[in-house]
């Protein structure tokens, strides 16, 4: 075909079809002799909603769910420490000391922002750097951060039973790791072979299971350790990183011809399938096959806005209805299902689930607060106020 110089751009398509070698041959002979041939071409169907995406749902939040609820309670045991030692006499320097060394980690404004650029120089690093080794790289970092997620996590949960107490507030000193627990000992072990297995036979059918355990114990884990101390904090990180989900899922095409998200999320001239740091489940009724899958930062940065919602809530001593955790989980709940609703409506094509997300959870809490009056003090504080205990001790005797 010939187009002139100013002729407009034809729309041409052209299917294409593979056959078995004698199949290819009747073909050819038939249109030798010049008969008449026809074709039909099936396509099946893509279900409207896969039962996948469902369980996908349920499993993300239900990871903000424990990691809420865990992190929460850790604040409130905290808290009556820090109470308790105030009561006996201890400076508030040394108390306020001991909670900072408690290995929690609090985000300020700034540390939100770098965090946001570090991720967008690191995932232009790996769209640039993809490679068959720079997966077996991620591969080998996802498997230490699952250790130390499924390791944490499993000590957490049986030290709530009265069999392993003993062994959980043991203690053995270990070169450069210090004071290391006997439970965490007899645990370690087990969670790297575990991780070990999962990375030899990640190609595996069942891999994804696998993956997905150490993907929802390092989520957990993380969504302990790390915490915004206000909503303040908690706006810029989630605003920043709704631009970021925006940006490098659609508008990185402009300037690197394809959506970097994507490319980086599917593991594009690698060899393999997609990087590890997601959470996936195999399409069950989908005849094309394929993986239904949300990233990490899908469920750890809303999530650590639904954790501070359920620990100013505990602290505050609020009703699940009189508080903020409840209306932040259904926001992100609701959140995600409409991200799926878009997925399904644009055909499977990748979407920012941060673009439904944020909207949703922080337009959610920002809006309550105000209406209740406490954007303020939930703003800059993040907190309930709570009287010294010596205060409280001269009222109780009064």
């Amino acid at each position: 075909m010939v187009c002139e110089k100013n002729e407009t751009v034809v729309d041409v398509g052209i299917p294409v079809v593979m056959l078995p070698q004698d199949a290819g041959g009747s073909l050819k002979v038939s249109m030798k002799n010049s008969s008449h041939v026809s074709i039909q071409i099936y396509s099946p169907k893509r279900p409207l909603v896969d039962v996948a995406e469902v369980f996908l749902w349920l499993m993300a939040v239900g990871t903000v769910l424990c990691a809420s609820y865990w992190s929460a309670w850790s604040a409130r045991e905290a808290a009556i420490e820090h109470d308790k030692l105030l009561k006996d006499g201890f400076d508030e320097h040394l108390t306020s000391d001991t909670h900072h060394s408690s290995g929690l980690i609090e985000i300020n404004t700034a540390s939100a922002i770098f965090f946001v650029v570090f991720a967008s120089c690191f995932l232009v690093m790996l769209y640039k750097l993809m490679s068959y080794w720079f997966i077996e790289i991620l591969v080998v970092v996802f498997c230490i951060g699952g250790v130390e997620g499924l390791q944490t996590c499993l000590v957490a949960i049986l030290a709530c039973f009265r069999w392993f107490e003993h062994a959980a507030e043991s203690f053995v000193k270990i070169p450069v790791l210090g004071s290391v627990s006997y439970l965490t000992l007899a645990v370690s072990p087990i969670c790297v072979a575990f991780s070990v297995l999962w990375a030899v036979y990640r190609s595996a059918s069942i891999a994804w299971i696998g993956q997905d355990i150490l993907g929802i114990a390092l989520i957990i884990t993380v969504l302990q350790i790390v915490r915004i101390p206000n909503l303040k904090v908690g706006t810029v990180l989630l605003s920043c990183s709704f631009l970021y989900d925006i940006f490098w899922v659609f508008l990185s095409k402009r300037w690197f011809h394809k959506s970097v998200m994507i490319v980086v999320a599917r593991g594009d001239g690698s060899g393999e399938d997609g990087i590890p740091m997601l959470l996936k489940i195999p399409r069950m009724f989908d005849p094309w096959g394929g993986f239904s899958i949300i990233g990490f930062g899908d469920i750890i940065i809303p999530g650590l806005l639904v954790t501070f919602s359920l620990r100013y809530d505990w602290l505050s001593n609020k009703s699940l209805k009189a508080g903020y955790f409840l209306w932040a989980m259904l926001a992100y709940g609701l959140g995600l299902l409409i991200t799926y609703v878009a997925l399904n409506l644009m055909d499977g094509h990748g979407q920012p689930a941060l673009l439904y997300i944020v909207p949703f959870t922080l337009g959610t809490l920002i809006v309550l607060a105000n209406k209740r009056g406490d954007l303020k003090h939930l703003w800059t504080v993040g907190e309930p106020y709570r009287p010294c205990p010596h205060v409280r001790l001269q009222q109780d005797e009064q």
